[in-house]
């Protein structure tokens, strides 16, 4: 006697569930797209270093100074990292001694108004359960 696969009773078909509302039309190429998105912000630092250039940060000793923990090294990399996706723009003045600085492109700008509700909800999420995010 062969065991039979429950049955997904919200889509009346056999190991096959629906889609939830509202996401019916992300197909592979969708996700997978959406996957490289979410890996470049995911990565550790550069959701910090997005967010402290919306917050005005524009030389490296601001960029340390909005990021607590962060190397100097990994700043450095996160910025090329995020220069190369298009999201920081790194802009050098020609004095002496030459200035660097450092703004979100239109492009980050854009990124960082669809997380803003993340930043909204990690702030409520943080008051509701203060030890959910150690």
């Amino acid at each position: 006697m062969t065991a039979s696969r429950p049955s997904d009773e919200s889509s009346g078909t056999t190991g096959r569930s629906r889609p939830e509302a509202g996401y019916e039309h992300i197909d592979d190429d969708v996700c997978r797209s959406f996957q490289r998105s979410i890996e470049i912000v995911g990565k550790k630092w550069s959701a910090a270093v997005l967010l402290a250039a919306m917050r005005g940060a524009r030389r490296f000793v601001d960029y340390r100074a909005r990021i607590p923990g962060i190397s100097n090294h990994l700043l450095s990399q996160r910025l090329r990292e995020l220069e190369g996706h298009r999201l920081i723009q790194r802009i050098v003045v020609p004095t002496t001694p030459v200035q660097i600085t450092y703004r979100a492109t239109e492009r980050g700008t854009d990124l960082m108004r669809v997380l803003h509700p993340l930043i909204e909800w990690s702030v409520e999420n943080e008051r509701r359960d203060p030890g959910s995010s150690s």
